[in-house]
């Protein structure tokens, strides 16, 4: 018989032993879990512009007209930036919308980090803009601050004064004085909030015309912005040795990822003007009156309509000497290692005489403010007008075509996707002759995650397996292997000189004009803005013809300027159809557009 004690022996070993089981079981699970693990590695976390500028400290990291800026520079002014704008929204909140409107200089690049260091959503403003629209996205944005320089107080202290809005504007001298703003201690480098953060929180809310009557809040998150980037430094072959020539508006996505966030995120330095001038763009393309840091510009990156004023300032200045035609082909040749064109479809004639003056084939692309860059030409490939290239690293692309039912249904004609730069191309419904057709449709982590407050509108973006509908039909070069953009899908998206226009904007605006009883807004083919506007209006009775002058000063207090219609025709009537509609598509035919 069993002492008690043998018996609580006996039990401490069989426990011993369940202990011992129990373990191996566990260490054989932990060991499966860690091999999956291996397998589904979590993605490395989203590392926000201003948190690169550690890696640059002492490099130039842009020249404005003020003077040049070193990544310490900008991120301390930013820092400084930072607690101010925490102060004003209230310590301790993030996530909420600030505006801010500056000229393209320092201030701009300041403004941006400081947003996002305090953890807030950046919305830019463009000084295009009249006050009605400023005042649109101040409300409809719920903007809790706006950033401004002394240039654009006025305006904006109204805007905020009409949208109830906090106004906070930057110190005049805050530009040089962020030029003497050198980080000296171990801490001074620091800034922002946690990796988490960044890696689950909205960055930015650009606004984009739809084809709707009001713009909208398209949102991108810091993932977003993170996978945009990336991809296009791995394509487009990036290094900090680089050196852009900015000339774009900062309120654009092109302006903003590809010229300038893309830069800045890899150590390069970026020169920018204040405004696109075709003749000092010359001038630092071929280095000539500026400082000798500054003459050596490796990218640039232009919509077409740039391109044209740059080769119309060439024809008219330095066309005539053989000597200089000679001499700027083999400087521009040599010394840029890339030339980018976007926004808007490229004129082959334009690319042929670009391709004579510089030698450079410019390397087109395709994107949205939704998607940001989706497509674009391989940086060795012979770049063919036309065509916009292949996915992005990380973009999965395919052409689609809608079922004729109720539901939301498309046949996939052709997939593309790109994994770390590895392209797939999968041809599944195209039973027709020739190369597949149909709309261009998106995935990916470059995918915007909604329009700000607009839940119906982000739905109706998005079919039922997820892809976004880009509203633009392209067709895939089997021979080639390369996607080329047809046009849009919709005739009411109009895009003139790199911006995209809603023609049902703009008609909103025009009917408010005394004169005009009713219009339409019309896209015609332009060779140097791609598309320009074109009103067609019926007056009211006994009006007479619009005074172009007046109606010009009329629509620029209602509308940026490049929304104004530069053509204007008269009809007695529009033509609708029984359900009372306007097909443009048979009204351009008519007017032989």
């Amino acid at each position: 018989m069993l002492t008690s004690y043998q018996v609580r022996a006996k039990m401490f070993q069989h426990g011993y032993k369940v202990l011992i089981t129990n373990f191996n079981v566990i260490k054989r699970h932990h060991q499966v879990s860690t091999k999956t693990k291996t397998i589904l590695q979590p993605r490395p976390d989203v590392v926000p512009v201003f948190r690169r500028a550690n890696n640059f400290t002492d490099k130039v990291a842009l020249r404005d007209t003020f003077g040049h800026y070193t990544y310490g520079n900008l991120f301390m002014g930013a820092k400084e930036l930072s607690n101010e704008i925490s102060v004003n929204i209230g310590t301790g909140k993030n996530s909420q919308n600030v505006l801010f409107l500056c000229g393209n200089d320092a201030n701009y690049v300041v403004s941006q980090w400081a947003i996002w260091m305090s953890g807030q959503i950046a919305i830019p403003l463009s000084p295009l803009h009249p006050q009605n629209l400023l005042e649109y996205y101040a409300s409809d944005s719920g903007a809790k601050l706006i950033v401004t320089t002394l240039e654009y107080a006025d305006l904006m202290q109204r805007v905020a004064k009409n949208t109830n809005t906090k106004l906070h504007v930057l110190d005049d001298k805050l530009a040089k004085n962020i030029m003497q703003m050198n980080p000296t201690r171990k801490g001074d480098m620091e800034a922002g909030l946690s990796s988490d953060f960044y890696n689950k929180s909205n960055a930015m809310i650009l606004y984009t015309s739809g084809t709707t009557g009001k713009p909208k809040g398209v949102v991108l998150s810091h993932k977003n912005l993170n996978s945009q980037i990336t991809g296009l430094i791995d394509s487009w072959r990036w290094t900090e040795k680089d050196s852009i020539l900015h000339t774009l508006p900062l309120h654009h996505i092109h302006g903003i990822v590809n010229a300038l966030l893309c830069p800045h995120y890899i150590g390069a330095k970026c020169i920018m003007l204040p405004k696109f001038d075709a003749n000092t763009c010359w001038a630092y393309l071929l280095g000539i009156n500026t400082n000798s840091d500054d003459r050596r510009i490796s990218v640039f990156m232009a919509v077409p309509t740039i391109y044209s004023k740059l080769i119309n300032e060439y024809q008219k200045v330095f066309s005539g000497d053989p000597k200089m035609v000679e001499y700027i082909h083999g400087y521009l040749k040599n010394r840029v290692r890339l030339m980018v064109s976007g926004s808007a479809p490229l004129p082959a004639t334009v690319h042929k005489k670009w391709f004579e003056i510089s030698g450079h084939k410019l390397l087109e692309r395709y994107g949205m403010t939704e998607i940001g860059m989706c497509l674009s030409n391989l940086y060795d490939s012979d770049r063919e007008p036309g065509y916009v290239g292949v996915p992005l690293p990380g973009v999965s692309v395919r052409l689609a075509s809608k079922i004729d039912d109720d539901e939301d249904n498309y046949i996939t004609h052709l997939e593309v996707k790109n994994v770390n730069g590895n392209i797939s191309t999968n041809l599944l419904d195209w039973t027709q002759h020739g190369d597949p057709i149909g709309e261009l449709q998106v995935k990916g982590d470059t995918v915007f995650r909604e329009y700000h407050n607009k839940i119906i509108a982000t739905q109706q973006e998005f079919t039922i397996e997820g892809w976004f509908k880009t509203g633009d039909i392209a067709q895939y070069s089997l021979k080639e292997k390369k996607f080329k953009m047809l046009g849009r899908q919709s005739v009411d998206i109009i895009k003139s000189g790199g911006f995209k226009i809603s023609a049902l904007e703009v008609e909103t605006y025009l009917l408010e004009h005394p004169q005009i009883a009713e219009c339409v807004v019309l896209g015609v083919k332009d060779e140097d803005f791609g598309e320009r506007l074109l009103a067609v209006i019926v007056l009211k009775p006994n009006m007479k013809k619009l005074n172009l002058d007046e109606f010009k000063t009329w629509a620029e207090e209602r509308m940026p300027k490049y929304c104004i219609p530069r053509q204007v025709m008269y009809l007695p009537e529009l033509p609708r159809n029984s359900m009372g509609k306007i097909n443009k598509k048979d009204l351009k035919e008519t007017l032989a557009l």
